[in-house]
């Protein structure tokens, strides 16, 4: 089976804010495939700075993602979990988010078909882009 390339994120919820506002877009990537969902996990951290992870189907509280389609979980490890846990203040939470980008399949498969290898990828930040596109612009 081919798979297409695979990123994750860490969201943070300072004072464990969390609205459910990502779960119907979540869903709708999902729906459209343009993504599959591989892992989800939250994890909290309390007021002494114990942690707890919460698999997103035993919560009421992210009971939303349920309508995720498919199998999800078990990919998400410890030390990743660890990771995501270590920077998280005390009464905050965070989500850690893994997912297959379904839609670039076809051309990651042209890629290893023609022999490619990957040399670097990464994703630029939302604020950056935004800071350039306005210099452009006034520039322009």
């Amino acid at each position: 089976m081919a798979i297409g390339p695979v990123e994750y994120i860490i969201v943070g919820f300072p004072g464990n804010h969390f609205n459910g506002e990502i779960a119907p877009e979540l869903a709708k990537l999902v729906e459209s495939g343009t993504i599959r969902v591989l892992d989800l996990l939250f994890v909290t951290k309390d007021a002494d700075g114990n942690v707890a992870v919460i698999e997103f189907e035993d919560h009421a509280d992210v009971a939303l993602f349920n309508a995720l389609d498919g199998e999800v979980g078990g990919l998400i490890s410890d030390q990743d979990i660890e990771y995501a846990a270590a920077d998280l203040e005390p009464n905050s939470s965070a989500a850690i988010l893994m997912w297959e980008d379904v839609w670039a399949t076809p051309f990651v498969e042209a890629l290893r078909a023609s022999g490619a290898v990957l040399v670097e990828g990464a994703r630029i930040p939302h604020d950056l882009i935004e800071a350039a596109e306005a210099e452009l612009a006034a520039a322009g």
